[in-house]
């Protein structure tokens, strides 16, 4: 029969059938399919190798009839260059439905076996925190722009470094992934490297003042005035947990597997560390593990954040890190030995970095403990003056 715009309403289930299909005279292979509950589709049939395949168009409802044939006929011209536009279908149906993550979960269950316990450690952290907001795409949506753009992203809150290591990681996720047949291309190629030379920001106190007391009566500005206080990284803090706190004892113990360099690392509290932490846990409505941010990880929201205070406080070109550069700067500048400061940062390199690392096995718990105290003097003291108060700064540690 000739398929018409009129008549296609006219069309009807033969008796005692629940699927039938009704083709069209003028394009061979060309159909409406009609099913039991009243599903009407162009569909178009063809053989491909010999076999019988079917490729739904549209729906009736949606696509007229002249459109249809359009698509048909483009579906009928790849089939004679040899393509099978069923199957391609299928394909991106099934890609779409490779969600991020859980191909992320996949590709670090099976490099258990091959890549070593730290390397694993490194890419996990990269899949899992640095690329998150690609968690929730299909693996088939990520293009090389989206990469490059939340590249960009990483490099300016957390560093050229951890930018490119990022890149690496998640390029060696994508070679996998095609060996494995879940995607075709890699969009990390392409995508640029950074510059990594090292940076040397170190904040002003002017600066640092602005920082303080810009930093909002939540989770981020106290993770922020903890990073002032204490010296660590970002993620040591914002994925703190309340198993690591030990508020009697006044210490934070950090194990092997959330620090950079696999050494677990004793942080010594100061009062006012401990006064953030203390009001935090007044407030706990649960037994969540996690200090900062909801649900099942750590703060997450550094973005948003970071603009908020960069407005509030008025101070440019500058990141979290250099908030921990500083630290150790304000120490030296207190008279901390330079082996405090680094024991204080959990630094492997340095006076550890040789034959004394061999022998030297103190953590230097004292020491650490006079070298923060004397920070957070300072902070309070710098944060007093610049309120006009008359303090006298504690003597040099």
């Amino acid at each position: 029969m000739k398929l018409t715009q009129t008549g296609i309403s006219r069309l009807n289930l033969s008796s005692s059938k629940t699927d039938e299909i009704f083709f069209d005279d003028t394009l061979p292979g060309f159909g409406i399919r009609l099913r039991e509950g009243g599903s009407r589709k162009y569909v178009v049939h063809y053989r491909q190798a010999g076999i019988q395949r079917r490729h739904t168009i549209g729906s009736v409802a949606t696509l007229n009839l002249d459109e249809a044939r359009k698509r048909a006929r483009k579906i009928l011209v790849a089939v004679d260059d040899g393509r099978d536009p069923a199957a391609e279908k299928e394909s991106k149906r099934a890609a779409s439905g490779l969600i991020f993550a859980t191909v992320v979960r996949d590709y670090l269950e099976a490099s258990q076996r091959s890549l070593k316990p730290k390397t694993l450690i490194g890419y996990k952290g990269d899949l899992e925190r640095l690329w998150k907001p690609l968690h929730k795409l299909a693996l088939g949506a990520i293009s090389r722009s989206i990469i490059a753009s939340h590249l960009r992203i990483i490099a300016k809150e957390n560093g050229p470094v951890a930018a490119n290591n990022a890149r690496g990681t998640l390029s060696s996720f994508y070679a996998w992934a095609i060996g494995e047949g879940l995607t075709e291309t890699n969009p990390v190629i392409g995508t640029n490297t950074f510059d990594t030379k090292p940076r040397e920001r170190v904040l002003s106190n002017a600066e640092s003042v602005a920082i303080w007391k810009a930093a909002p009566d939540n989770d981020y500005g106290h993770i922020v005035r903890l990073l002032m206080l204490t010296g660590q990284r970002r993620d040591e803090i914002g994925s703190l947990r309340w198993s690591e706190i030990d508020l009697v004892e006044k210490s934070i113990a950090l194990p092997s597997g959330r620090t950079k360099n696999g050494r677990p690392h004793v942080v010594p509290l100061s009062d006012t560390s401990l006064s953030i932490l203390r009001a935090k846990n007044k407030i706990r409505i649960d037994d969540r593990d996690l200090v900062f941010g909801e649900g099942e990880g750590g703060y997450q929201g550094w973005s948003r954040a970071k603009r908020s205070l960069d407005a509030a406080a008025k101070v440019k070109n500058w990141t979290l890190h250099d908030l921990r550069r500083t630290a150790a700067t304000r120490m030296a500048d207190l008279g901390v030995q330079p082996h405090i400061i680094e024991e204080v940062l959990n630094h492997k390199s340095g006076y550890k970095g040789g034959i004394a690392g061999v022998y030297n096995h103190s953590t230097y718990e004292p020491e650490k403990t006079a070298a923060l105290k004397a920070l957070a003097n300072h902070w309070a003291v710098t944060v007093a003056q610049a309120n006009g108060e008359n303090v006298t700064p504690l003597r040099k540690a």
